[in-house]
């Protein structure tokens, strides 16, 4: 092992849902290590301040104002990612999103919107970014720790994100023989803009309680860290594979850390 094989110099990552969040703390970790970046969001302000950001860094970036829901949009921003910038080596599916409500107040709209924004924004883009990826590239996809457990209020999403985690297991034998290594991260207790007012929603917050075993919430950084060692060659013999970044919370289940430190069910 030797610390070069972290970087990623001359490699092209596409992220999506970069304006915000995990999206733009991973376009700028990768950037920081050497990677040139496309990158896509519906925010445009946002995007261009972590477009900045990359070039800040001294690389290289591409990006677009687009719905990744959008398959046509999705092939052709990925058509002018490669065409400017070229073959892509690296993946993250960070886009995606959800809303707490019980399921007998969710709307089949309101099911299909969640279907499309979870499970089809990473379908789009595997899809548009096979013919045009490196062999030995990494797709990344950003799922979420609901998609090992129940989730009251969250059931479609929690559905789609589960489904995530076996369309990559799935395509982990699938992409085998390319080099194409494909695993997931999946993040809990960490908040960002795009999901602001959930852990209240939800109540996933509860007084008395410490939020994960480490005492502590994660940061977006925290969850782009795990992603860029995904995306480098010391990662290179993981696929198939979902990383929890979660402080604990799924290996703990049920057990839950009081503030004076003592554990409790």
């Amino acid at each position: 092992m030797h610390v070069d094989q972290l970087r990623l110099d001359d490699r092209l990552a596409i992220v999506t849902g970069a304006a915000q969040g995990i999206g733009a703390a991973t376009a700028l970790a990768l950037a920081d290590l050497g990677a040139n970046v496309a990158m896509c969001d519906q925010l445009g302000d946002g995007l261009a301040e972590t477009a900045a950001g990359v070039e800040a860094r001294g690389s290289r970036c591409y990006s677009e104002v687009l719905d990744v829901r959008d398959g046509d949009a999705v092939e052709s921003f990925v058509g002018s990612a490669a065409e400017v910038l070229g073959s892509i080596d690296i993946l993250v599916n960070n886009a995606g999103g959800g809303f707490w409500a019980p399921f007998e107040k969710v709307s089949a709209k309101g099911e299909n919107a969640l279907m499309r924004e979870n499970f089809g924004t990473v379908t789009n883009c595997v899809r548009s970014c096979l013919d045009r990826m490196n062999d030995g590239a990494s797709i990344i996809n950003v799922t979420s720790v609901e998609a090992f457990h129940a989730a009251p209020g969250f059931a479609v999403y929690a559905a789609m994100k589960a489904a995530v985690q076996q369309f990559t297991q799935s395509l982990a034998v699938e992409l085998g023989g390319r080099g194409i290594r494909i695993n997931c991260v999946a993040p809990d207790m960490t908040p960002t803009p795009g999901d602001d007012g959930l852990a209240d929603d939800s109540g996933a917050l509860i007084e008395g309680l410490h939020p994960t075993p480490l005492q502590r919430m994660g940061t977006a950084e925290e969850q782009a860290a795990v992603i860029c060692f995904l995306a480098s060659d010391l990662s290179s013999f993981i696929t198939g594979a979902s990383i929890p970044v979660d402080g604990g919370t799924t290996a703990a289940g049920s057990w839950k850390v009081r503030l004076d430190g003592t554990f409790g069910m």
